[in-house]
């Protein structure tokens, strides 16, 4: 059976349906305005912030931090899982 992860907080879902069906705490339009987004890349030991390259073990701790080189400025976003 796969499973599912939110790209903007890692959140883990055994469907697609039950996870874009909730809200999302790390949504980029603000905690909870918007719902869980599909990450469509595979399951991977690490994951790489497709802006910086900063890797870490789970998506959750990947979009937890502040990215250097986010489009939107220095601090002014979070790392993004590359696919």
């Amino acid at each position: 059976m796969s499973n599912f992860y939110c790209e903007c907080c890692g959140t883990k879902s055994s469907s697609i349906s039950s996870l874009t069906a909730n809200s999302c705490s790390r949504h980029p339009l603000g905690p909870n305005k918007g719902k869980h987004k599909l990450y469509e890349g595979s399951e991977k030991a690490k994951y790489n912030c497709k802006y910086c390259g900063t890797s870490s073990a789970s998506i959750s701790t990947l979009t937890g931090n502040s990215c250097s080189r986010h489009p939107n400025g220095n601090g002014k976003g979070k790392h993004a899982p590359a696919l």
